[in-house]
C-alpha cells in the first residue's frame, strides 16, 4: 500500500507538468513525492532559499542556493519558498518566487517567470513571493487561501483536531541564550498567532532522502567527478619547480568552467612543501621548489553536485625516498579502506581498516612508539571518510553504507615538527618526543593525502575518480610524460 500511495502521489504531480518533462524534472517530481509520502497528509512543510551573503560592503558573494531547496525544486534563485502539503486536495506543492522587476533585472539579471519556474521544477502552482505569508495565515486560520480552497484537505481536518504538524528545517540551537535563527523565529511567530499544530524538524527526513542518490543523481555526480578528474590532470601538467601554487589552481579551476561546471564545489587547496601539511591551506602564493611535494584538494560543482579528490605529487616528477615511504603508507591505508567497503558496513569499520595501516606504517618508520594507541593522530589528524553529494561534506542520518551512497576515502599523514611542541608537558610525552624527534626531522614538512570519490552500487564499489593517477608509478609516469 505504501508503494501504491507513492506511485499515486508521483503521478498526480507528473501529468499537469507535462510541458516541464525531462530527466531532472522527473527526478524532482519523484523526490517531492517521496518527501510527501514520508511527511503524511497531516503535515505542511516549508523550505526557504538561502540568503545572499555580503563579500564587501555593496558586493555580494556569488549566490549559492540552499542545498535542500535545490534538491527539491532545482531552482537556483534567491527569494524562493516551497510549501509542501501532502494532505491538500489540489495545491499539494506551491512555489513562491519574487516578482519580476525591470530595474532590478537591469542591475542583477533575469528573474524567473512563473512558467520558467514550472519548467525548471515541475511545480505547476507558482505564486508571487508577497503572497506567501497571507497563504500560510489563511491555511492556519482555516480560511480559503487566495486563489481558491482545497476542498479535500486532510491538513485542515488535522488542524481542527489539533494534531497537524508544521515541518521546518530548524536551525541548530547552541544554547538557551543564543538568538533564534530565522526559521525558529518564524516558528515562534506561528505559535503565537495560531493553534492546532505542533512544529517539528523535517531536517532528518530530508537528509535521509538526500543520502541515497537516485539514478539521475548518480549520473550527474559521475559527470561532476569526471570534470574534476580532468582538471586534476591539467593541474599536474601545470606543476613544475619555479611555478607558483596559484598557477596550478588556475589551470584546475579554469578547466572546471571550460567543461560546464559552475565553479568549484569547495575552495581549492593547493599547497606545496610545508604548505602541504596545512589541512585547509588557501593562500596559493608560494613558489614551488625542486623536491617539493604538492598537495591538491579540488573538485568542480556540476549540476549542483560535487565530488572530492586529493592528490599529492612531486613537482620535480619523482618521489624522494622519504616522500615515497610516506606516500606508500597513505596509499596502502586507502586500499585497506576500499577492501573493507560493502553494503551494511559502517564507516567506522572502514575508518578502522585505514587506521590500522597508518599505525603500522608510522611505527615502522619510527614516527610513533605505540602501534596500538592513539599516537598516530599526531600525524594523521582528520577522519578518513565523509559523504559527498550536493555538499562536499554531504548530509547523512546514518553511518552505515548502502547502495546509492557516495563518499570519499581520504587517509593522510602530515609531519610537522611543531606538532611535538604542542603536546602537553608530561614525562610520557617528553620521552616520546626525545625518541621520535630525529625521525620527525627526517620527514619534517611532508604532507600526503590521497582522496578518491566513490559510489556504492548494487554491483559493488565504483571509484568515480579513477581517471586521476594514484599509485606512485602512475603519478610519476604522468608527471614525466603528461599522459
Amino acid at each position: 500500500m505504501r508503494t501504491l500511495r507513492l506511485l499515486v502521489l508521483a503521478c498526480s504531480f507528473v501529468w499537469p507538468a507535462a510541458a516541464a518533462a525531462g530527466p531532472l524534472q522527473d527526478d524532482l517530481v519523484a523526490r517531492r513525492a517521496r518527501l510527501m509520502e514520508r511527511l503524511g497528509p497531516e503535515s505542511l512543510a516549508i523550505f526557504w532559499s538561502a540568503p545572499t551573503r555580503v563579500y564587501s560592503w555593496t558586493v555580494n558573494f556569488p549566490y549559492r542556493q540552499d542545498s535542500n531547496l535545490l534538491y527539491l525544486t532545482g531552482i537556483d534563485q534567491e527569494e524562493t519558498i516551497l510549501v509542501v502539503a501532502p494532505g491538500n486536495g489540489r495545491q499539494r506543492e506551491v512555489l513562491f518566487i519574487r516578482e519580476r522587476d525591470a530595474r532590478r533585472e537591469h542591475w542583477e539579471g533575469h528573474n524567473l517567470t512563473p512558467d520558467e519556474a514550472t519548467a525548471q521544477s515541475g511545480i505547476t502552482t507558482v505564486r508571487p513571493l508577497k503572497e506567501f505569508e497571507p497563504f500560510i495565515a489563511a491555511i492556519l486560520s482555516r480560511r480559503p487561501p487566495q486563489g481558491g480552497e482545497d476542498d479535500e484537505s486532510e491538513f485542515a481536518e488535522a488542524l481542527k483536531a489539533h494534531r497537524a504538524r508544521i515541518s521546518l528545517m530548524l536551525e541548530r540551537q547552541a544554547d538557551l541564550s543564543a538568538p533564534l535563527g530565522p526559521v525558529r523565529t518564524f516558528a515562534a511567530l506561528l505559535r503565537e498567532r495560531f493553534t492546532g499544530f505542533v512544529v517539528d524538524d523535517v531536517t532528518p527526513l530530508v537528509h535521509t532522502l538526500r543520502q541515497t542518490k537516485t539514478a539521475y543523481e548518480q549520473d550527474v555526480l559521475r559527470k561532476s567527478v569526471a570534470i574534476s578528474g580532468e582538471a586534476h590532470r591539467a593541474g599536474m601538467r601545470a606543476a613544475a619547480p619555479g611555478r607558483h601554487e596559484h598557477e596550478v589552481q588556475a589551470a584546475i579551476e579554469g578547466l572546471f568552467r571550460q567543461r560546464g561546471a559552475s565553479g568549484w564545489g569547495y575552495p581549492s587547496i593547493v599547497g606545496s612543501g610545508p604548505n602541504a601539511t596545512i589541512l585547509h591551506y588557501r593562500a596559493g602564493s608560494r613558489r614551488m621548489e625542486a623536491g617539493d611535494l604538492l598537495l591538491v584538494d579540488a573538485a568542480a560543482s556540476y549540476g549542483g553536485y560535487t565530488g572530492d579528490i586529493t592528490r599529492t605529487y612531486p613537482v620535480s616528477g619523482s618521489f624522494t625516498p622519504e616522500q615515497r615511504r610516506i606516500y606508500e603508507i597513505v596509499l596502502a591505508a586507502q586500499d585497506a579502506g576500499i577492501r573493507a567497503v560493502r553494503a551494511d558496513v559502517s564507516m567506522v569499520e572502514v575508518q578502522t581498516a585505514c587506521e590500522e595501516v597508518i599505525r603500522a606504517g608510522l611505527f615502522e618508520l619510527g614516527l610513533i612508539t605505540d602501534p596500538g594507541g592513539q599516537q598516530f593522530k599526531i600525524w594523521s589528524t582528520h577522519g578518513f571518510l565523509h559523504y559527498i553529494g550536493m555538499d562536499v561534506h554531504d548530509v547523512h542520518t546514518t553511518r552505515v553504507l548502502q547502495p546509492g551512497m557516495a563518499f570519499v576515502i581520504e587517509p593522510g599523514i602530515y609531519v610537522r615538527e611543531s606538532a611535538l611542541d604542542d603536546l602537553p608537558n608530561t614525562p610520557e610525552n617528553a620521552a616520546f618526543i626525545a625518541k621520535v624527534r630525529p625521525v620527525v626531522r627526517q620527514y619534517n614538512n611532508l604532507g600526503v593525502r590521497v582522496e578518491d570519490s566513490f559510489l556504492l552500487t548494487a554491483g559493488g564499489l565504483e571509484r568515480l575518480s579513477e581517471s586521476v593517477p594514484r599509485t606512485i608509478e602512475e603519478v610519476e609516469r604522468f608527471l614525466q610524460t603528461g599522459k
